[in-house]
Order: structure tokens, then sequence, then C-alpha cells
């Protein structure tokens, strides 16, 4: 993939417009948050989305066809979400991304299941860039569905591992959002904290409602409370923001294990009383070793949005591998596209990326990160950001678990 500035890609995109005429494009619907508390979050994914299109359009599309990237607002809900899904349907799109909800996704993938069956020649493709509830590549897998980011349970094992090296925990309190994600969250903790360290006591597993809460000081009260010695959280968006805000004010100095500490806002609002408290699990952060190309991909992104921060990396992955998946077809056909991109293995940033062809789950090295301060490459205008250490990078394979996937694939 050849990087560019943001003012060669301007310059680029502007002369590679002038040559593709509207039926030739790849259109992706990317159906999430635009508004309302979760927004924030929403809005980041569809710019990383858009940026990622871009730089494919600069370098000539996907086997020429420009590719449109177009927000659908569903609001973080499952009934919305499929309105939204008509709606890209009935304006030609072959291609939706989502990720802020594992409800969503749900509905979105029985959808597409459903569409697919009805439609042939037709057939659209989900690529889920953050909705990690395990099921949809296990029991509930689809070959229509491509999962780029690492399930709950790749996620806890990770985090778990971590934790079972610290003698000095002996409590641990668990926090998540009440639908299926934060279940699976929940459950997941429970399991392999039994697994790896039995003596911690597991004194917290509690479940608040979706972005509906606006001050957790009466959740993190409890969680003092109960003298936990950790907080584990899957939660995302605002309410993961609003969590470690009130666990922070309220002079929490302890371990904080999240999925997603990175969220919009989250730096600002922990500020550096949270600097080696809070840790998160992703596959990759600004202040990684990383080529000069890549370095200069994520300038450019953070000159063009100077109000956001690089964040999504699997986002970027996806793009790209669409690409390279219709470039191994020789076809823009989502059928043809699906076939290519289960078992395909792209060379990311950060090493090779693997889309499991059994399950469609994403296997990539992944990374425990410390939120620090006087970091090389800060965010939100502050100077602190996310690193990592040489021992808390874990290897692809070391992701790879288990699956029940009895995947039922298209004739050709």
């Amino acid at each position: 993939m050849k990087f560019m500035t943001s003012a060669a890609l301007a310059a680029a995109m502007a002369f590679a417009a002038m040559g593709a005429s509207a039926q030739d494009a790849i259109k992706i619907a990317y159906i999430d948050p635009l508004s309302g508390p979760m927004g924030p979050t929403g809005d980041q994914g569809l710019k990383e989305f858009m940026f990622a299109a871009e730089h494919v359009n600069a370098n000539g599309g996907i086997n020429g066809a420009m590719v449109e990237v177009t927000g659908f607002d569903n609001k973080v809900n499952p009934k919305e979400s499929l309105v939204q899904f008509q709606k890209a349907l009935d304006q030609g799109y072959r291609f939706i991304a989502q990720g802020n909800g594992s409800s969503v996704a749900s509905a979105l993938i029985d959808a597409v299941e459903k569409h697919n069956e009805r439609n042939p020649g037709e057939e659209v493709l989900f690529l889920n860039y953050a909705a990690v509830d395990p099921v949809f590549t296990n029991d509930r897998c689809s070959f229509w569905h491509f999962r780029f980011d690492a399930d709950a349970d790749m996620k806890m094992d990770a985090i778990t591992d971590w934790l079972a090296a610290q003698d000095d925990i002996k409590k641990a309190y668990i926090i998540g959002q009440d639908y299926s994600f934060g279940q699976a969250v929940g459950a997941a903790a429970e399991r392999f904290i039994t697994e790896k360290r039995p003596d911690i006591e597991i004194v917290g597993n509690e479940l608040h409602p979706l972005a509906k809460v606006k001050d957790f000081t009466p959740y993190v009260q409890k969680i003092i409370s109960s003298d936990a010695d950790v907080i584990i959280t899957g939660n995302w968006g605002s309410d993961m923001v609003l969590l470690v805000k009130a666990a922070i004010d309220a002079g929490w100095d302890k371990p904080i294990l999240t999925y997603y500490g990175g969220s919009v806002g989250a730096a600002t609002a922990m500020g550096e009383a949270a600097v080696g408290k809070v840790k998160a699990i992703v596959e990759g952060h600004t202040n990684l070793p990383m080529s000069d190309e890549h370095a200069a991909y994520i300038d450019a992104f953070e000159e063009k949005y100077s109000s956001n921060d690089y964040y999504y990396q699997r986002v970027h992955n996806a793009v790209f591998m669409l690409d390279a998946a219709a470039e191994q077809a020789g076809s823009n056909d989502p059928v043809d596209i699906a076939f290519a991109l289960s078992g395909m293995e792209f060379e990311g940033p950060y090493g090779t990326v693997t889309m499991r062809e059994d399950n469609h789950q994403a296997l990539q090295p992944m990374f425990l990160a410390t939120f620090t301060k006087d970091v090389e490459r800060g965010v939100e205008d502050l100077p602190l950001g996310w690193t990592s250490g040489p021992d808390e990078r874990i290897e692809a394979e070391a992701t790879r678990a288990e699956t029940t996937c009895q995947m039922e694939r298209p004739e050709r």
C-alpha cells in the first residue's frame, strides 16, 4: 500500500475521481451512531473508514472503481439499524460496516443473511470492525460476516494473563453494559480468572444500561466499598469515559483493565491521575515501533482531522484487505471478494493479519497498552498517551481460540 501526505492524497483523489463514474463506485454503508452520547465514537470510525477509502482511491481504487463511504446514523438501536440497512440497499450499497453494539451487529447479520438468500446476484458483505460478541464467529457465524477485531474472549484471555501475574491483586470487580457484549465480557472475566487465578475473589459482576448513565459515582462507590483491587470493564464510548472519570474523581488509585480505554474523550476525562493505572488491550496504537510509511499515514490522518487521533487500526485493515481481496479475485462482486477474503493473509503495520477461513475471525498481533505521560505521540492534545513494552505484545497465533462455527458457504 502506497502512503501519501494529505496534500498529495487530496490531489490524487481529485484526479482519480474524474475518471470514475458513479456506477463504478464500491459503496460502503457505515451504519453506526452519529448522534447522541455515542455519536463521537461512531464519528471517529466513520472518519477512519473515509480516510482509508481515500488512500485506496488515490492509488487507483479497487480494480479501478472508486470507494464511497457514507454514514447512516443508527443511534445504537437495532431497529433503527435495520431501517438504515434498508435505505442503504435501496441506494445500491453492497457492503456495510458496523462496530458499535453487538446487539446491532446481531440484527444486521440476520438481515444480511436473509437479504442474500432472497436476492441472489445482489449479495451484501458485512465488515465488522468492533462488535465482539464471540457468538458471531461461533454458533452464529456467517459466510457474509467478517470480523476485524478480536472477540471479547480473545481480549479477556490477554487481559487476564497480565492479571494472573499480579500477586497483590486479591479481589476483582467487573462492570459492563447491559446487553450481549457486556454479558459476554462478564462471563469471560469470571471464566478466565477462575482458570488462571482461582484465589482472586470476584466481589462484583454488575451491568448497567447502555448509554443511559450520566454519573457513575454510585457504581464507583459500590466498587470502592467492595475493597476491590482492580476494575475490569468492556465499556466503550461515553460509558467508558464517564466510568473512568468517576473512578479517578473518587480517588481510585488501582488498576483499571479495559477493552476501550482509548475511547474518544477518555484521556481528557482521566487526566494525569490515571497514568500507570488504566490499561487497554488493542490491535495497535501510535507509540508502537512502526515504519516511516505508517508514521506518515498516521500524520496525514491527524493533519486532515485535527480534532481526532488515529485510533482504529482495524478499520484501515478492513478497507485495505477488502481492496486486496478484490484484486486477488479480479472482481468487485461481493461473492468473489468474500471467497478471496476468507483465509486471506495481509501484512499490516504491526504484523500479519489472517482472516480465519473457518469462522471469519481476524487473527492479528495484540498489545496490552498502559496510559502513560511524556509519550512521543500524545492524544487529545495532551502529553499523555499509550505505550507497550516488548513483553506486552501478544502474537496473532496466541489469540486463536477454538470455534464452534459450522459455516455454510454458497456454491460458486
